[in-house]
């Protein structure tokens, strides 16, 4: 077994989806470099050397088994994966993502092409701050003083402040720290299924909608006038009381939750399918029932076209809705979008996967599933 060594890295990004840089390399560091062991925060700092957009910046410890020179040239390598355009001219300039080693263990190297510990890691104040958040008392291996001591003598005055945000390890962890997601969307969007392949792969528990049992469902379809409200009341009593029995019990053997659909999907299909004076008498209900429930940290919702739901309705073959009509889909998607726009306050992530097939496709989950990550760094935890 090769030995593996401890080698710090400092991160940094002015350009672009700063933040989403960061936690993207992160993630090809842990897959591709060793294992991420230490994060320290995300502090905002003035380009140095150079006019250009602030930086994010941040430090992170790494586990790895490679050489100092096979490490430089995986790193070179990511940086141009996440789309880093190297300046052939001489000085400092603006970058998606810029990696570099500050040390790695306590080894002393000067190469062609390498240089350790980073040379000028003692004169940057946006090196030393994050580098301070995981390893205060790493000794350099030439000034001989540990970071604390590096910082205070450190001449370089430019402002740095620590933002909001986190950086993970994993994306496991990351989805992990919404501790609740709710996936919605039309009548065969495909929530339930992209539901159960999260909660698979991320070990989530499931909360899944109980409907199939449901004796006004079949009915409805049938005579909408007739059977809208007993219908409609029907789902209330069931969706609550199972939402409040799935969401209050945490499971200790399951990182996050992630339900297909969210106690709010009352009230939409409500609105489309009631008269006014029903709606008002079952909005008075839902609003005492919508108190107590759990809030989903992200509301992830599916938008797929009237076509394809037709499609992939008419394919899992429920014979109860197969008559359903455009406009009535329609409908449905509207009082979602609209739902979404009057509640800001909730993390709303709209995904438009009318051209995506996820479950034939890894490619098109991995967009899913990369949409998802961008939306959830941004939150603050």
């Amino acid at each position: 077994m090769n030995k593996t060594v401890t080698t710090y890295l400092s991160l940094g990004s002015n350009l672009g989806d700063k933040l989403n840089h960061l936690q993207e390399v992160v993630f090809l560091i842990q897959s591709k470099i060793g294992r991420v062991e230490k994060i320290s925060h995300i502090y905002e700092t003035p380009a140095w050397g150079f006019d250009g957009e602030d930086f994010y910046n941040a430090c992170i410890a790494v586990k790895t088994s490679l050489s100092p020179e096979a490490l430089l040239e995986k790193l070179l390598e990511l940086e141009t994966t996440l789309g880093r355009e190297r300046n052939t001219s001489k000085g400092y300039a603006s970058r998606t993502v810029d990696i570099d080693i500050l040390y790695y263990d306590r080894e002393v190297l000067n190469t062609d092409s390498l240089t350790l510990p980073h040379p000028h890691l003692q004169l940057r104040r946006f090196v030393l701050r994050p580098l301070a958040d995981i390893a205060p008392q790493f000794y350099h291996p030439i000034l001989n003083k540990d970071t604390r001591n590096l910082l205070q003598e450190c001449k370089d005055t430019s402002a740095i402040t620590r933002t909001k945000y986190k950086l993970y390890a994993t994306r496991l962890q990351l989805f992990s720290q919404l501790h609740y997601i709710a996936i919605e969307g039309n009548i065969g969007a495909g929530k339930t299924t992209l539901a159960h392949k999260i909660g698979q792969d991320f070990n989530a528990k499931l909360v899944l909608e109980r409907f199939a049992d449901n004796p006004f469902l079949p009915k409805f379809y049938e005579d909408k006038n007739r059977y809208a409200f007993p219908l409609e009341m029907s789902f209330l009593a069931d969706r609550y009381q199972q939402f409040m029995d799935d969401t209050s019990q945490f499971d200790l053997f399951k990182n996050f939750m992630v339900s297909d659909y969210d106690i709010n999907k009352s009230l939409i299909f409500a609105k489309v399918t009631l008269q006014e004076e029903e709606f008002r008498l079952y909005r008075k209900l839902f609003g005492l029932m919508y108190k107590e429930v759990k809030k989903p940290k992200m509301y992830v919702y599916l938008y797929q076209n009237t076509e394809r739901l037709l499609q992939n309705i008419k394919k899992r073959g429920r014979s109860y809705e197969q008559n359903i009509e455009t406009k009535y889909l329609e409908n449905i998607n509207k009082g979602y979008l609209d739902y979404i726009k009057s509640f800001p306050q909730q993390n709303n992530l709209v995904l438009d996967i009318s051209e995506l097939d996820f479950v034939a496709s890894s490619d098109d989950y991995e967009v899913i599933l990369h949409k998802i990550q961008e939306f959830a760094v941004g939150l603050s935890f």
